[in-house]
């Protein structure tokens, strides 16, 4: 295959796809239970207005409810990894489409649960879920109840429940303009077009020829510049829905809305850009090493991602990085490792860049099918290697929680998902500093694990305050347009970045091309869960059996406790900035002994 030419879907090879027929052999398996989802809809709406008439009621309702959210959970898994493989194959599109209106009928029709269920008297349904009967779904029901101060009348659920689907349009206009249609000029590296895509681009900002480096940039962005309107109009669009959900549930705002159903206080999410702030002189340090090391004359923000070691080449096969996994991963035991590498190579994972297919690296798992894995790999960067690692993380967690626990209980939250993932991303940097054989190789590491942690912690942070500042400026009768929003990101560049750095005049762009900012208050759980993870990568590598185990109790909870409870039983306090300061401590003795062992040229 020609690495200069972005293959077709067609045209990769089965045994680097995904292997999706443990979701369904055929299409027409998924056609079968999509057209399924009607009838089980209206067994549930059977139950309407029966739901507190006894406890035999309410459990058969309960399950029947299960059987159809089993279907819809494997119909829209099905069709959304065929979408995201090739955004641009319209039978996929039309079966993601039909996929989300089935579950959003399913669930305007059966809207009448929660308000019906919070009607119950507190004295009947405590009694009720405390029977054994009801073991399976005790957890959800608690979990359920949890939201009874903001849970609207029945009419009212089912208003909300009708725009699901069009909920999802600003997301979806994004995703497809941003990776089918937005068109980028190519770049030329050693006297070669070389295509630019979303992917490749940060391979061009990696190559140490810095006017590749800025022409990759300045196209790329270029292309973003020439629809400005349209995507700030889409993005404002998604924060608009995020206010008036949570205006018309009776939240005080939008973030409340978002922490609420986890138990996450808000205290966490202020705390975490508090106490990143504090600690920015460290950043301002970093950036000033990175000028000095890098010998330019102005640090430019396509300069941020180079490797600072140069003469370090690496290039690692796919099955060499499955490999590297298993060493880095051998203090959580054989049967993990065995597990997770046996998946990465049979039908796990989709690994190589096709065109169409979705951008960076994702892992979706249901409660059927295995917990796939979304790359777009490449063996020249080194990075992927931690991305095939971190992916694996999200993964085995859904192993764990699925095999340990029932459907109705077994989803863990995304803010406990970025702990397994940068866990193992911890023990893979480590893994790879001792096997170093020289002093550049070390330096390298120490280099990319500085701009890792940055990249999860440092700039996840800044994409956070990015994220509320928009949604209060909106809260507060703010309109959102690409002037304003360009503005607040670029005001949080400088004073993220410091001094040392020079913005070019589209470099506020950068907060338009996010897609995470289309599912509101994701990204703040990146920087906890490195946090998270740092601490309880040592406490367990440096701890006995008794860690080791802390940790899988962890991964084996799902959705069977709160975020903040499941981490304390691994071994880490998430309520208090402790763990905060702890990893940022981390990166500044990265810092310094990248001072050590660098000297400008």
């Amino acid at each position: 295959m020609n690495k200069n030419t972005i293959p077709t879907r067609d045209q990769v090879p089965e045994s680097d796809k995904w292997d999706l027929s443990t979701l369904y052999k055929s299409d027409e398996d998924w056609e079968k239970d999509l057209s399924s989802i009607k009838k089980l809809t209206e067994k549930v709406l059977s139950f309407k207005g029966k739901l507190g008439e006894s406890p035999e009621s309410l459990l058969s309702c309960l399950k029947a409810n299960e059987e159809l959210e089993k279907v819809i959970e494997t119909v829209h898994e099905y069709a959304g990894l065929l979408h995201t493989a090739d955004e641009s194959d319209s039978k996929a599109q039309d079966m993601e489409g039909r996929a989300m209106m089935a579950y959003s009928s399913a669930e305007s029709e059966t809207s009448f649960f929660s308000p019906e269920l919070m009607s119950i008297p507190d004295e009947k349904i405590n009694e009720w879920k405390n029977l054994p009967e009801f073991a399976d779904y005790k957890i959800f029901l608690e979990k359920l109840l949890h939201h009874k101060p903001y849970t609207l009348s029945e009419k009212e659920e089912r208003i909300l429940s009708l725009q699901t689907e069009s909920s999802e349009t600003a997301s979806k206009a994004f995703s497809l303009l941003t990776n089918v249609d937005l068109q980028f000029k190519s770049v030329t590296v050693n006297g070669e077009e070389k295509p630019l895509t979303q992917s490749t681009f940060t391979t061009f900002l990696h190559n140490p020829d810095r006017a590749v480096r800025e022409q990759a940039y300045k196209n790329f962005y270029e292309a973003f510049v020439k629809h400005e309107n349209t995507i700030a109009s889409l993005y404002a669009g998604s924060v608009n829905q995020d206010v008036f959900v949570a205006r018309a549930r009776g939240y005080k705002s939008s973030l409340e809305a978002a922490l609420y159903g986890n138990k996450v206080p808000e205290s966490v999410y202020r705390n975490l850009i508090e106490t990143v702030h504090k600690n920015l002189p460290t950043l301002h340090k970093y950036y000033s090493l990175r000028k000095k090391i890098l010998g330019v004359s102005e640090l430019r923000h396509y300069d941020v991602y180079v490797p600072l070691v140069k003469n370090v080449e690496t290039k690692t096969s796919y099955d060499e990085a499955v490999e590297i996994c298993r060493n880095a991963l051998s203090p959580l035991g054989k049967e993990y490792t065995d597990r997770l590498c046996d998946g990465l190579k049979n039908g796990w994972a989709d690994r190589y860049e096709n065109k169409g297919k979705r951008s960076g690296a994702f892992s979706s798992g249901a409660y059927r099918g295995y917990p796939y894995i979304l790359l777009n790999y490449k063996d020249d960067v080194i990075r992927d290697v931690f991305t095939m690692a971190h992916e694996g993380g999200h993964s085995m967690h859904t192993y764990y929680s699925k095999t340990n626990n029932p459907f109705m209980c077994y989803n863990y939250t995304i803010f406990e998902a970025e702990v397994a993932s940068t866990f193992n991303e911890e023990l893979v940097f480590e893994y790879l500093l001792r096997q170093a054989k020289t002093p550049e190789m070390k330096a390298y590491l120490l280099s990319m694990r500085a701009d890792d942690i940055l990249a999860t912690l440092h700039r996840q942070t800044m994409f956070a305050e990015f994220e509320l500042k928009a949604h209060e400026l909106v809260e507060n009768g703010t309109p959102l347009s690409a002037q304003v929003l360009r503005k607040i990101y670029r005001e949080l560049l400088e004073q993220y970045f410091g001094p040392e750095m020079h913005f070019e005049n589209e470099s506020d762009m950068e907060g338009l091309r996010i897609p995470h900012f289309y599912g509101a208050y994701y990204v703040y759980k990146y920087a906890t869960g490195i946090s998270a993870s740092l601490a309880l990568a040592k406490r367990v590598t440096q701890g006995g059996e008794k860690e080791r185990e802390d940790y899988f109790k962890f991964l084996k909870s799902g959705g069977s406790r709160y975020p903040i409870e499941s981490l304390k039983i691994a071994g880490v306090d998430m309520s208090s900035s402790e763990s905060i300061q702890a990893a940022l401590d981390v990166f500044a003795d990265l810092v310094k002994e990248l001072e050590s062992s660098l000297r400008p040229e």
